[in-house]
């Protein structure tokens, strides 16, 4: 089966299925890393951050540091998120979105888990993000926990995260 087929080739490219535990909604997706922002991604972010959200400086010269993250159910862009080299063993990762029609489904949980799966192979002993106020407890149920100040991004309130890397 080639996999990328129909898909934009990057200098950077890693592909992989993905099998998701018995129980959860999505039996399984395609992912793929990206040392460039894909299209895919920035269409997802779009929609997620700019559109839906309202946020203006979505895409930022960071973006150029980052490896970032596509999940495809049935070759269809549904969740995307970036990773930062580690810096004093702690990767970052962020941007996660996942889009509307694809909510509910576990793809959000499964950004972090492969993002952080990269953070291990990358050397990472822990993995940070700034979150969303509102949706600190989707990060806490992943083993995430809260330090530090509540500060704002642009209009929304957010705080620091950290999870040691179980590796």
């Amino acid at each position: 089966m080639n996999i990328t087929k129909g898909y934009r080739k990057v200098p950077f490219f890693i592909a992989a299925q993905t099998v998701i535990p018995k129980g959860m909604f999505i039996m399984a997706a395609e992912h793929k890393f990206y040392s460039a922002l894909p299209d895919e991604a920035r269409l997802i972010r779009t929609e997620v951050f700019v559109e839906e959200q309202g946020f203006r400086n979505e895409f930022d010269e960071s973006d150029g540091q980052c490896l970032h993250l596509v999940i495809f159910s049935d070759g269809t862009p549904a969740a995307a998120g970036r990773i930062f080299p580690p810096e004093n063993g702690i990767c970052v990762i962020g941007r996660i979105a996942v889009l509307k029609n694809f909510r509910g489904k576990n793809f959000g949980a499964e950004a972090v888990r492969l993002l952080e799966e990269k953070a291990r192979e990358l050397g990472a002993e822990k993995t940070a993000l700034s979150a969303q106020c509102r949706v600190t407890g989707f990060y806490e149920k992943l083993g995430y926990k809260a330090s530090g100040e509540v500060y704002n991004d642009e209009f929304c309130p957010h705080i620091h995260m950290e999870k040691i890397c179980d590796c």
